[in-house]
């Protein structure tokens, strides 16, 4: 058996720690692009964007994550695409954090006072002027907090990743305590890593809630 120090241990998961943060950062800002999308859907006055929205917001978050995964891995694969596991698990986390997100800004684009949208009907903008220049701006605010929030899901959710082959924080904890017959040891490691990633991110959110006053109404 290969004798491995701590310091050995430490150094390994380091190394693949910095691959759930790229995975992490790839996925929050790819999953908010498109969680932009599907809230202008969700929100607009055409019944057909609206309901497929729905239909993408309700598969997405009433299916397991795991499930999402092996589908975007091995499915693809059973239909002879060949699949990279850092591919598949970028896209499952991006679909799914994206109907996450939509359902989060969405409420807060509720949140706005009806006034707010017939004040700028009357100046006759549309839609999307309404939502870019008058509604936007405000939900802003109000979604800052859970957006950081749900941030702190999205690195933890890497971990999910290591059933398909993705080699991150979690993945290279199973191999380094394969290794070392110290399963304690290493995955104690691990959570403080994770903690160290999720902990700062958390109380952000909680300092930008007081700060931009999360129950502010227009």
């Amino acid at each position: 058996m290969i004798e491995f120090s701590t310091w050995d241990i430490l150094r390994n998961l380091l190394l693949a720690a910095r691959w759930t943060v790229v995975l992490a950062l790839v996925t929050f800002v790819t999953g908010t692009a498109l969680g932009l999308v599907v809230l202008m859907m969700r929100s607009s006055r055409n019944k057909i964007l609206q309901r497929t929205a729905w239909v993408y917001i309700e598969l997405f978050q009433g299916t397991p994550l795991l499930m999402q995964l092996f589908l975007a891995f091995f499915g693809m694969s059973l239909a002879g695409i060949d699949v990279p596991a850092w591919l598949a698990a970028g896209v499952a986390l991006t679909l799914w954090s994206a109907a996450f997100l939509a359902e989060i800004w969405r409420g807060c684009v509720d949140s706005i006072a009806k006034g707010q949208w017939e004040g700028s009907s009357s100046l006759a903008m549309g839609y999307v002027h309404q939502m870019r220049y008058v509604i936007l701006p405000q939900a802003l605010r109000v979604a800052v907090a859970p957006t950081v929030g749900f941030s702190v899901q999205i690195v933890k959710s890497t971990a999910l990743t290591s059933i398909i082959g993705f080699t991150e924080l979690s993945k290279a904890s199973t191999i380094i305590t394969n290794a070392t017959f110290q399963p304690f040891t290493v995955y104690a490691y691990a959570a403080l890593f994770y903690f160290a990633l999720c902990w700062p991110l958390s109380r952000l959110s909680l300092r930008l809630e007081r700060k931009l006053n999360a129950s502010y109404r227009p």
